[in-house]
């Protein structure tokens, strides 16, 4: 019979131990504060955080009873988005960024969710687009963090 488990705390990636089981989560998913989190396994898991956490890929979650569930992100349909050189490409940013879109910047290319509209856009813009299957890592934008005390901020950051 499926259980449902308490969260204590968060081990950022990189943290040791042995998990239990896994909760694969998709990148609006693996932002929390108060969710319940399936498990791979049928149990799920309360997340009750007094402020909210992004849950990175490889990172845990501790449980009242000491275990571990590992976060692994899931992958989604995304748009793979290369410029002709690196100016090209900070220009396509500029236009996603303008459309407030999550955007995963990387050296040679951008990843967002897929949007017909905005792929038409980046082509006419002359963008290559391809469709692609990963794990998806937006950065969190402007507004994800504390502009208070460091205590304040957010984890895993």
């Amino acid at each position: 019979m499926p259980q449902t488990f308490r969260a204590v705390g968060y081990l950022p990636t990189g943290a040791t131990g042995t998990p239990f089981d896994l909760a694969i989560l998709l990148h609006d998913e693996r932002r929390v504060r108060r969710r319940m989190l399936p498990l791979v396994h049928g149990d799920t898991v309360l997340v009750d955080f007094p402020e909210p956490v992004t849950l990175a890929d490889r990172s845990m979650l501790k449980l009242e009873d000491g275990r571990l569930v590992e976060i692994i992100a899931g992958e989604e349909p995304l748009y793979d988005v290369r410029g002709r050189d690196p100016i090209h490409l900070m220009r396509l940013c500029w236009h996603l960024g303008n459309r407030h879109l999550k955007t995963q910047i990387e050296a040679d290319r951008v990843l967002i969710l897929r949007d017909h509209v905005i792929r038409d856009m980046l082509r006419g813009l002359g963008a290559t687009v391809t469709d692609i299957s990963e794990p998806f890592h937006p950065e969190d934008g402007a507004y994800a963090h504390s502009h208070g005390e460091p205590q304040h901020a957010l984890i895993n950051r």
